[in-house]
């Protein structure tokens, strides 16, 4: 079973802690952010859902928020990863060369 450590543990109960009752699906990006950390850099589904059952979340709410953001690895990665910007701003600056 897919569980965190017991320092993990307590930064997600503190992470939890600045948000009001009721509003913890505000945590669910830095949580993910340590789930990614912990677990060998890449979130797959039983991860996904060890996050959204500590948040009282349905899978679902946590999978939108992982697969919206790049920041999110949803298959393992390599140990350096290279992107390249690929927005407007970037390309005017030469990224697409």
């Amino acid at each position: 079973m897919i569980q965190f450590s017991e320092k993990a543990m307590q930064e997600v109960q503190r992470i939890v802690s600045f948000y009001p009752e009721g509003k913890q699906k505000s945590a669910v990006i830095p949580v993910l952010h340590l789930a990614q950390q912990e677990f060998g850099g890449w979130l797959d589904v039983p991860v996904m859902d060890y996050v959204a059952s500590l948040l009282n979340l349905t899978s679902i709410e946590v999978y939108e928020v992982a697969t919206f953001y790049s920041m999110f690895n949803l298959k393992p990665v390599g140990r350096y990863m290279f992107e390249v910007c690929q927005t407007g701003p970037c390309m005017i600056s030469g990224s697409d060369e």
